[in-house]
């Protein structure tokens, strides 16, 4: 991988996150993908139990907004950072400063992926 790969990679997993096509959510991992959304949870293991955990509770379409890009790439492993935004029903904007780990296969599918996220003040 290098740093362009990561950031095409990066826009394709906001637009999945967007549109929630389990096709665009698939295309972005290995069949044995490990994923965690916090770094103490036990991953989910899997490109099919992974689809169906991000279908499970999708966000409110056009509520959310995201930007990412890569900080450091060492051949297969990436880190990225970046904000995600969520608008609110009371019209307040709740944003989340991000970091993921992530490690790639030959293909260019992430097989591990590791969430970091702070709320903002």
């Amino acid at each position: 991988m290098d740093r362009d790969r990561v950031a095409q990679w990066l826009q394709r997993y906001v637009e999945a996150w967007e549109t929630y096509d389990p096709a665009k959510i698939e295309d972005l991992f290995s069949e044995d993908v490990t994923y965690r959304y916090h770094p103490y949870d036990e991953p989910i293991v899997g490109r099919k139990v992974l689809v169906e955990s991000w279908l499970e509770e999708p966000d409110k379409p056009g509520t959310y907004e995201a930007t990412y890009e890569p900080v450091a790439v060492d051949g297969e492993v990436a880190v990225a950072v970046g904000h995600s935004s969520y608008r609110m029903d009371d019209g307040s904007t709740v944003v989340y400063d991000n970091c993921f780990v992530m490690r790639f296969d030959d293909a260019g599918r992430c097989k591990a992926f590791t969430e970091w996220f702070i709320k903002r003040p």
